[in-house]
């Protein structure tokens, strides 16, 4: 299996950044001191890490392993309850196996870039009214939103990575957007910064 990850590309993937390498080895490391992966392993793993490009690449090597050390464990269940705000998840937060979202003129972003993703599904219960829904993807997350209802909204989804990428995290909506939107994509990317 370990030589099966060294060689996923994922061309179409966002570049990996030093930090992101970085958290990858911590993981890997730690997976090798709990008996988790071998140090035959270990040593693939970090080689193919190292010399990462992109955020799917690393995706693959920590795939079957549990989070960093320290990180929050992911809850079952999460809540957002809002009217006339804004909520927003970002950064290493937990992704839980069950979202349940009630808003009403307010947007909501989910950015899974940098999330901490211990499972393999995602179901969003939602109830929302004159906003949008924004979910930052990344290589491996994907999106399903055939179960939503939309009345007087719209929805738009572009996926993040190729149509090779292994699938990390299935994100399923569920529920009703009433004059509102769904927002589907990757991170924006910045050039000459």
């Amino acid at each position: 299996m370990a030589a099966e990850l060294l060689h996923t590309e994922m061309p179409s993937g966002l570049r990996a950044s030093h930090a992101d390498r970085d958290r990858v080895v911590d993981v890997l490391t730690g997976a090798a001191g709990d008996g988790r992966i071998t140090a035959e392993e270990l040593d693939e793993r970090l080689s193919a890490a190292l010399s990462a490009r992109t955020l799917g690449e690393l995706a693959v090597l920590t795939a079957d392993l549990p989070p960093v050390p320290g990180a929050a464990p992911a809850k079952d269940a999460v809540r957002i309850e809002q009217r006339g705000a804004s909520a927003r998840r970002a950064g290493g937060w937990s992704v839980p196996r069950l979202m349940e979202i009630e808003s009403a003129w307010g947007d909501v972003t989910l950015d899974f870039s940098s999330a901490v993703i211990t499972q393999d599904t995602l179901r969003i219960d939602l109830d929302m009214r004159g906003g949008t829904l924004r979910l930052i993807t990344r290589p491996g997350v994907v999106v399903d939103a055939d179960s939503l209802v939309i009345d007087y909204g719209e929805s738009k989804v572009r996926p993040a990575g190729g149509p090779g990428a292994p699938v990390v995290l299935r994100v399923e909506v569920h529920g009703r957007l009433g004059m509102g939107r769904l927002e589907v994509r990757p991170p924006r990317r910045w050039f000459g910064g």
